[in-house]
């Protein structure tokens, strides 16, 4: 053995070899050979402290995250992971040997024993898994905006439904409600009622939002906003000792990456604001492994990107790790990538103009190496192996090492059909959270506004329309006169004939007309 060989398995030792409980991730290479002394060890301890998982497609990331939840359930620690191809269920059963997992064992000088781990699987459609659901209030506006893919402006109008919502004490929980609210606070008595409080939401904003909430619907994907909404003390659940492994099975829903990526957020950010503070643990209450987390922060808000990086800061205090996966460091923000200092690096590729640039930023971020060029490296690491630099018990960063990962012992794959079938029925979460339930909320409130205000209108428009009638019928027809002029008529009339037969009379009798021969008229 050399000098530099002797050197590199003592500097990996007094690095890497930790006084409490670890999860072992494999050993030390050096120049092409494996050195089974050097192991490489990552402490429970500091898996609060949150983790990188990155590396080019092809190159065993999703076999990193097997491992790593396999030994966390060994140790008691519960792990919620995304399953992106459905390919995770196999966690549930023993793994099988095979020449290349006994060359693996061979080299890393451990025995390979077989395992199966308690495992649930749930779905975001409902239809491969028990139904993961979150009422619309918990994902909140700014989530919401961002599954809905809405500009500023039509976030903001989602702010201010929300607040309106919460002031008057009505209660989102499903699209039914949110649709209900977008309607009636941009029309009719809803935009009056909310014009000098909120401000006023124009009918193409309103347009817009409807729309996209329709589009998730239309993709089947409505059920996953309601009641039941998942209870996140589930996701503690252990058995026979060994921490569950929750899976979400997005195998049906691949084409909506913001909508579950952003769904994983919301269950993060309800276990930030739920949990105690609980200090620093021995090892932590729950591991939370983010795959395909570049989709989570691809054109995402800033005010998206903070509330990640709050979370990410303070929820280590909870007792909760989480560990990101993704193809390269840089898909990461920088605010909420140096808050990761647990590393393992698969190969990087460097075909391009823009993988050239991911790998020069990715050496930057690593420490100096006494025995590695860390660039040359990165893009020649064989599939299963690893640059690994990690925290230790103090907090502070290891040495790197170029890391042979040990195989995880169960199925590398999806279970048979027959057999995830089993799974799924046999779960008492699928029973639990099958049946969708629809309380009273912001829609059944806002409809009985709307008919009560409807039922008033048309109340009122009845009394004026008889209003109208009795005064149309107090009126003389055309061609008639009233009482009134009737009597007044009548009277007039009586007057002037009064007059005229005194007149007629007076003229007969008021005066004596003579003769020429001086005898009245009559003869008298």
């Amino acid at each position: 053995m050399s000098e530099l060989s002797s050197k590199f398995i003592e500097k990996i030792k007094s690095s890497y070899t930790p006084t409490g409980s670890y999860i072992y991730l494999g050993a030390g290479i050096l120049d092409g050979q494996v050195y089974s002394d050097a192991e490489v060890n990552l402490s429970l301890k500091m898996m609060n402290r949150h983790g990188l998982i990155a590396g080019a497609t092809g190159t065993g990331k999703t076999r990193t995250l097997q491992l790593l939840a396999e030994q966390l359930s060994d140790a008691g620690v519960p792990v919620f992971m995304l399953d992106v191809k459905g390919d995770l269920s196999g966690l549930n059963q023993p793994g099988a040997v095979n020449p290349k997992i006994e060359e693996r064992a061979t080299q890393l000088n451990k025995p390979f024993t077989p395992s199966g781990f308690p495992v649930e699987i749930y779905s975001l459609s409902g239809k491969i898994g028990a139904q993961m659901r979150a009422t619309v209030l918990e994902f909140g506006p700014t989530l919401l905006s961002k599954v809905l893919d809405l500009n500023d402006t039509q976030a903001g109008v989602m702010a201010v439904i929300f607040k309106y919502a919460d002031d008057n004490k009505m209660p989102i929980i499903d699209l039914n409600d949110l649709k209900k609210l977008v309607s009636y606070l941009s029309e009719g008595a809803g935009a009056a009622e909310i014009k000098s409080d909120y401000g006023s939401i124009s009918t193409s904003t309103s347009g817009t939002i409807l729309r996209k909430i329709v589009a998730i619907e239309q993709q089947g994907l409505a059920g996953m906003f309601g009641e039941t909404s998942f209870d996140i003390g589930d996701l503690f659940e252990r058995v026979d000792g060994k921490g569950i492994i929750s899976l979400l099975n997005i195998s049906d829903v691949q084409n909506q990456p913001v909508l579950y990526s952003t769904f994983l957020l919301s269950l993060l950010a309800e276990l930030f604001n739920s949990m105690p503070e609980v200090g620093d643990l021995d090892k932590p209450k729950l591991v939370f492994f983010f795959d395909e987390a570049h989709l989570l922060f691809k054109n995402s808000s800033k005010a998206f990107l903070e509330q990640i990086e709050t979370i990410i800061r303070l929820i280590r205090s909870k007792g909760i790790g989480v560990f990101f996966c993704t193809q390269a460091p840089t898909d990461v923000p920088e605010s909420v990538l140096g808050q990761l200092g647990n590393r393992i690096q698969h190969a990087l590729r460097a075909f391009t103009p823009n993988d050239v640039d991911a790998l020069r930023k990715t050496v930057n971020t690593y420490p100096k190496s006494d025995f590695y060029e860390i660039d040359k490296i990165l893009t020649s690491l064989g599939t299963g192996q690893a640059l690994v630099t990690v925290l230790n018990e103090k907090g502070i960063p290891t040495e790197v090492s170029a890391t042979m990962l040990t195989p995880p012992r169960a199925i590398m794959g999806p279970l048979t059909s027959t057999d995830f079938d089993k799974v799924i029925q046999g779960s008492s979460m699928f029973a639990k959270y099958k049946d969708n339930i629809d309380k009273e909320s912001a829609y059944e409130m806002l409809t009985k506004r709307i008919n009560d205000q409807t039922a008033i209108a048309e109340q009122e428009k009845q009394e004026v329309e008889a209003q109208k009638q009795e005064e149309a019928e107090s009126k003389p027809k055309s061609g008639e006169k009233s009482i009134v002029e009737q009597v007044m008529g009548a009277t007039i009339t009586r007057q002037i004939g009064k007059e005229i037969v005194r007149g007629i009379f007076g003229m007969l009798t008021g005066k004596k007309t003579r003769t020429r021969s001086g005898g009245s008229l009559f003869g008298f």
